[in-house]
């Protein structure tokens, strides 16, 4: 399955670009995150979303109110139960998001050239000339010169729905600005970004907290997604929070950099944060244009070494509206892939575009066709060579179980796991084959009721790249006799074959705990 595997250092043959994509069960190792709105909120949509290869749910509490996301989330899993398709949820929060308050929803047309006024007052209605927005000390925080964007939700850079504004003066509480572009801003909602200026709110505002102890507790979710993160305190603090609310002690915070000064901490983020997302919309702003693939590539780099998953955002714009990416387009998906990053999210191509599902399998496809030439053995040595020796005792299982997994050529890897801590450090090495992550539940009491953990675990790898979970049963405990462990593993093997990952006489790598030992052992299947 795995000898097509060609390097990008060796010459490709024209004759095989032009052979047919395979498609198959997993149509990728790279996940896909998905924003759930008004075009992909259907149960016919998400079942859609879910067989073209969605993995995570994306809620943004940008727009829209609890019940409106329930709503979808209902509807979600609905779409799971009937296309049997695990899909994990992320709540995405607001922070301290600047935006112009546009109450009658009608299109605000501005001229280059022309002068407009932010106004903190959103008794005024919004027009050509005046834009009220929902923050009082814009006036304080900037100076003549500074840049302005405003664009609808997510700056799509076209210039002709986003304003690019100069800061023109600064009159008591109002900025007077001129416009450098004409553009015609349609929508509820326009965010407003203001490049390399500190905003003075906390990042997570006093709705986030609301949302996350109402709507992310009754939903359990899975991921948060904090945005404008800032500071590593900003993680802690966050964390804090979740350990307070019981039920989402568990939830993985995903910090959120969209801003230079985010840029500025990355490092001490990533070490209290359990994943990144890229946030490439904003900033794409922030930064000079010719510096953000640097980022891009330094950022990839420091996850992928540190284990954990990196998110790249804002890669297929122009699906918003078409049926097909563009060319640039379709080589920065794949470019994502080859730089390391775990997941795709898709923002407004699934919230309000017109092709959610055809983004979705688009995408998939991409990154399929980019996984095929990923050099695993150059990143191997690169991931090996940091982390340095002495090795911990599971790094280095795990870094041996793709080693032999590739020497011999296997169809999959299968890792049996209760924390899946153990399948995330094997999809750190970036096996070129799928990993089932077979995650044993854990038995739990309050001397009230006993509970089995498991589901978060296993949801929580669905963001992570090559990882494919599996729930195994509660009463298979994952430390006990060998018997127990090659019932699980028949399971295990059943349900590769039953995905078409793993057919006769194929080799699979598994890796497992067997008393206090940790195995990794090849198995040859028969007919």
């Amino acid at each position: 399955m795995h000898s097509s595997h060609l390097l990008l250092e060796e010459p490709i043959r024209m004759a095989s670009i032009l052979e047919p994509s395979k498609s198959s069960f997993f149509p990728a190792l790279t996940k896909i995150v998905g924003t759930l709105g008004p075009k992909s909120r259907s149960v016919d949509a998400l079942s859609g979303c879910l067989k073209a290869g969605m993995s995570v749910a994306r809620f943004d509490f940008s727009w829209g109110d609890a019940d409106y996301h329930q709503e979808t989330l209902d509807n979600l899993k609905v779409a799971v139960k009937s296309t049997k398709k695990l899909c994990a949820v992320m709540l995405d929060t607001v922070g301290p998001e600047l935006q112009v308050i546009n109450k009658t929803e009608k299109a605000i047309t501005l001229k280059a050239d022309g002068l407009v006024t932010l106004t903190p007052s959103q008794d005024q209605e919004a027009s050509s000339e005046v834009l009220p927005i929902n923050f009082d000390g814009l006036a304080k925080a900037v100076k003549k010169g500074d840049t302005i964007f405003v664009g609808q939700y997510l700056f799509t850079g076209s210039e002709t729905t986003s304003v690019w504004l100069e800061v023109d003066e600064v009159k008591g509480d109002d900025v007077i600005c001129l416009s450098r572009n004409a553009a015609t801003l349609a929508g509820s909602l326009f965010t407003l970004h203001v490049s390399q200026v500190h905003i003075d709110m906390p990042t997570l505002t006093d709705k986030d907290k609301e949302v996350i102890s109402t709507w992310g507790v009754q939903n359990k979710i899975d991921f948060l997604s904090l945005s404008y993160c800032r500071h590593a305190e900003d993680v802690r603090r966050t964390r804090e929070m979740l350990k307070k609310l019981g039920d989402l002690s568990q939830t993985q915070i995903f910090a959120k950099i969209e801003n230079v000064e985010g840029l500025t901490h990355f490092d001490e983020i990533l070490q209290e944060a359990d994943g990144i997302i890229l946030s490439r919309g904003n900033l794409g702003i922030d930064l000079p244009p010719e510096k953000v693939f640097l980022f891009q590539k330094a950022a990839l780099y420091k996850c992928n070494m540190a284990g954990k998953p990196a998110v790249l955002t804002r890669v297929v714009d122009s699906m918003t509206d078409n049926l097909r990416p563009t060319r640039a387009e379709a080589t920065d998906v794949a470019n994502a892939v080859l730089d390391g990053s775990d997941a795709i999210l898709l923002g407004a191509e699934t919230l309000r575009g017109l092709y959610p599902v055809e983004t979705i399998s688009t995408v998939g496809r991409i990154c399929a066709e980019a996984e095929k030439v990923f050099n695993q053995d150059l990143y191997f040595k690169k991931t090996v060579k940091y982390v340095g020796e002495p090795m911990t005792h599971l790094e280095s299982i795990a870094s041996s179980a793709v080693r032999a997994a590739i020497k011999v050529k296997a169809s999959v890897i299968i890792c049996f796991t209760s924390s899946g801590r153990a399948a995330r450090l094997i999809a750190k090495y970036r096996p070129t084959m799928p990993v089932i992550s077979v995650v044993i539940p854990r038995v739990k009491t309050n001397q009230l009721k006993w509970s089995f953990s498991g589901a978060f675990e296993a949801r929580q790898s669905l963001i992570v790249r090559g990882l494919f979970p599996m729930l195994a049963d509660p009463r298979h405990p994952a430390e006990s006799t060998s018997a127990t462990n090659e019932s699980v593993l028949k399971v295990a093997l059943d349900h590769g074959k039953q995905a078409g990952v793993i057919k006769s006489h194929d080799r699979v790598v598994v890796c497992q705990k067997v008393g206090d030992a940790s195995v990794v052992k090849i198995i040859e299947l028969e007919d």
